[in-house]
């Protein structure tokens, strides 16, 4: 398996975490915006994350522009249309697995995040490998988010969830150092 694939099945792993974690909690904990501790619910992170996927499908053959987001507001208010949505961009990503040739385009990108709203951001060139590890350090970063405003909602995630591999994977070592018979 090239790196480029390992990548694809890295972010679809963890889209399908997202999708199991919906599978888990209620609409009001999905939907759940307005606390003391948090302005933005597991729904707004949802479809950010969702929003950069698509931003980067859509972008795939010409150009990537994460500024340009869709930003729907039914993957915020609506955990089965988000369902949906993941599956559909699950299935997209598995698309590309068949073409190691895109794997390797290089693209501009855009990823100003509005900081100058007064001039056209920059954009950077980029490949569809970078792309592809930066959406998923970008899904797990906002999944940790959404663990700890479920967490103050009464929900216990995965211990899994929201935790970067290589993180995981420096515990996993670490426990081996400490347990040589295990």
């Amino acid at each position: 398996m090239s790196y480029g694939q390992y990548l694809i099945d890295a972010n679809i792993h963890h889209l399908e975490q997202g999708r199991h974690l919906l599978s888990q909690i209620s609409d009001a904990q999905y939907t759940q915006n307005h606390h003391e501790y948090f302005q933005s619910g597991v729904g707004k992170h949802i479809r950010h994350i969702l929003d950069h996927y698509r931003s980067f499908l859509e972008g795939l053959h010409s150009r990537i522009d994460y500024d340009a987001r869709t930003r729907d507001a039914r993957l915020e208010n609506n955990r089965s249309y988000a369902l949906e949505q993941i599956e559909r961009i699950i299935a997209e990503l598995s698309a590309l697995k068949a073409s190691e040739t895109i794997l390797e385009r290089q693209l501009p990108v855009n990823s100003n995040e509005g900081q100058h709203s007064d001039r056209e951001s920059p954009w950077a060139n980029s490949t569809i490998k970078r792309e592809l590890q930066f959406l998923l350090s970008h899904t797990v970063h906002h999944y940790a988010l959404m663990a700890l405003v479920l967490r103050i909602l009464g929900f216990r995630p995965d211990e899994h969830f929201g935790v970067a591999p290589s993180t995981l994977k420096h515990r996993e070592q670490l426990q081996k150092e400490n347990n040589p018979q295990s």
